[in-house]
């Protein structure tokens, strides 16, 4: 009777031990997705840091260019007041984050574009060194969006796995959302003068 009930004791023990380690292992994936999400957000905050100087540095140089001056100000303003949060990352949130920020990036390669026509402004320390900041903010956003699709597609292959599955369903762990190319990314944009 004894070594039944020190049997039955170990089987339980070895079970808790084992759901504890995966409950464990889900949260921390989940974790390192909301890491990256942050990550994303830091990328696109520093981008709109930069955006005002940028604008300032240009308007010395462009001041009849107003319309696209003031469209990447607005860009930026609209971009800048939607905050998504990583725990209520919903696929229509996500969605409209990327709008506003596919509306700032729409905004800078205008603004970028119609620099071509002002050789004295190319030639500006500021603009070039704020441009350079720029591109480089531009490469470390898909980076940290590439990084966070990486994370989401770990943790969501994790709970749609078995035995993890039931967890997941159990504790409420449900599917993030992936960063997906903005509409009409496919075709390069056209630049008029």
């Amino acid at each position: 009777m004894k070594k039944s009930i020190i049997i039955i004791i170990a089987v339980v023990a070895v079970i808790v031990i084992w759901a504890v380690s995966m409950y464990n292992g889900l949260v921390t994936m989940d974790e390192k997705v909301n890491g990256q999400w942050a990550n994303v957000e830091t990328q696109y905050q520093r981008r709109a840091d930069l955006i005002p100087n940028l604008v300032n540095t240009v308007k010395g140089y462009a001041s009849h260019e107003k319309e696209t001056l003031e469209g990447v100000v607005e860009a930026r303003s609209k971009a800048t007041q939607i905050q998504v949060d990583a725990k209520d990352l919903t696929p229509e949130k996500l969605a409209e984050y990327q709008k506003a920020q596919g509306a700032v990036t729409s905004a800078l390669g205008k603004l970028l574009a119609i620099t071509e026509n002002y050789p004295d402004l190319k030639a500006n320390q500021n603009f070039l060194e704020l441009q350079s900041q720029l591109e480089g903010t531009e490469n470390r956003i898909n980076v940290a969006r590439k990084n966070f699709n990486d994370a989401a597609q770990a943790y969501n292959t994790a709970i749609r796995r078995f035995p993890k599955s039931i967890f997941a369903s159990m504790f409420g762990f449900e599917k993030k959302t992936y960063f997906e190319s903005a509409e009409g990314a496919e075709k390069a944009p056209e630049v008029k003068f």
